[in-house]
Formats: C-alpha cells, sequence, structure tokens
C-alpha cells in the first residue's frame, strides 16, 4: 500500500506542529540577553535550519515563523514576536530555496551536498542579523544602538549551524533521513507533484 496525498498531508501538518514545537522550546530553554539591547540569544537557528532540513521550505517557514513567535510570546518578549514571525519564516525560505535550487540544478550528495547547505544557512544567518538590525533600530530610533546586537546574532546563528550539522549528520545514519524533504533530488521531485 503506497503513500496518498492525504497520508502525506497529514505527516507534513503533524512534522510542522512539531517542528513549532521544538522551535519555541529552544528558546525557551536557553536565552541570553543581549547587553545594552531588550533583545536575546537562543538556539532556535538551529531548529530553523532542520524544520527547513526535515519539511522543506514552505513547511519549514511555517513552523520557523510560528514557533518563533510563540517562543518569544511564551519567554515575555511580545515586542519581538511579529518580527520573529517574519525574520525567521524568511530565514527558512532563502536556506531552502538555496537547497532546492542546488538539487534541481545537479545531484549532490555526500560532502557537496553539506557545502550548499553550509553555504545556505550562512545566507539565511545573514538575512537573519540584517532583519533583526532593521526590527531594532525601528524599535529603538537608533541605528547607532541596534548595531550592539549583530555581533550576537551572528554568534547565535554560527552556532545553529554547527547544531544543525552535527544533527543533521546524525539524523543522516536513521531511518527518518529517507523521509527528509531534502535527502534525495528524487524525494524533492516527488514532493512537488500537483
Amino acid at each position: 500500500m503506497g503513500v496518498t496525498d492525504k497520508d502525506s498531508r497529514v505527516y507534513h501538518i503533524v512534522m510542522t506542529a512539531m517542528m513549532m514545537c521544538i522551535i519555541m522550546v529552544s528558546i525557551l530553554l536557553l536565552r541570553i540577553p543581549i547587553p545594552f539591547t531588550q533583545g536575546y540569544v537562543n538556539l532556535s537557528d538551529a531548529m530553523v535550519f532542520m524544520a527547513v532540513i526535515i519539511l522543506g521550505w514552505r513547511y519549514g517557514a511555517v513552523a520557523a515563523g510560528l514557533g518563533s513567535m510563540l517562543g518569544d510570546l511564551m519567554a515575555g518578549f511580545a515586542i519581538w514576536a511579529p518580527w520573529s514571525l517574519g525574520i525567521k519564516a524568511g530565514m527558512a525560505i532563502i536556506f531552502g530555496l538555496i537547497l532546492e535550487s542546488a538539487l534541481c540544478r545537479r545531484k549532490l550528495s555526500g560532502r557537496g551536498f553539506l557545502s550548499v547547505e553550509i553555504v545556505g544557512m550562512v545566507l539565511a544567518g545573514l538575512f537573519m542579523a540584517a532583519g533583526y538590525y532593521f526590527a531594532e533600530g525601528i524599535m529603538y530610533g537608533n541605528w547607532i544602538v541596534a548595531v550592539l546586537g549583530i555581533p550576537w546574532n551572528i554568534a547565535q546563528f554560527a552556532v545553529g549551524i554547527v547544531l544543525a550539522v552535527v544533527l543533521n549528520i546524525a539524523l543522516a545514519k536513521t531511518t527518518l533521513r529517507t523521509m527528509m524533504a531534502y535527502a534525495a533530488p528524487v524525494r524533492l521531485q516527488t514532493a512537488h507533484r500537483p
């Protein structure tokens, strides 16, 4: 018995909800305040990257945006919630589109795919740092003070990259890897069938 479109939708809905919760918990688990600002550093970037690797960019963006927004709300940082919704969803979209583009252009495996993942994570992380700089500049009304958050945001996504790579390598050794969105070009092509 094959997997139906209904089974696939249920799988994606359940996994999206699970990744939203994991992203939210990763925000609540560890929050390091950024000096002289109202922001904080957390572990959510690694989980945003994993959401995209597991679900693809569409569902990954939903999980990243909503999970980050809920994490900010639950942590008592409601002022950041709308910004996190857009910035983290954008981060997931950028990372996912880079992976999808690389897979559509050529077959990648092993180290080639890992290098594309790392480049995608870096570009997505730079988008995140720029997005929060823009948000802080608007919120504080001072673009100089907003600069103080940039190194912290870069450190956050750098740690996120390391954690995501380690988790991805570990997942590659499990049966979950065959269900992941970017496990193979064949999986990617079948996932977008009408």
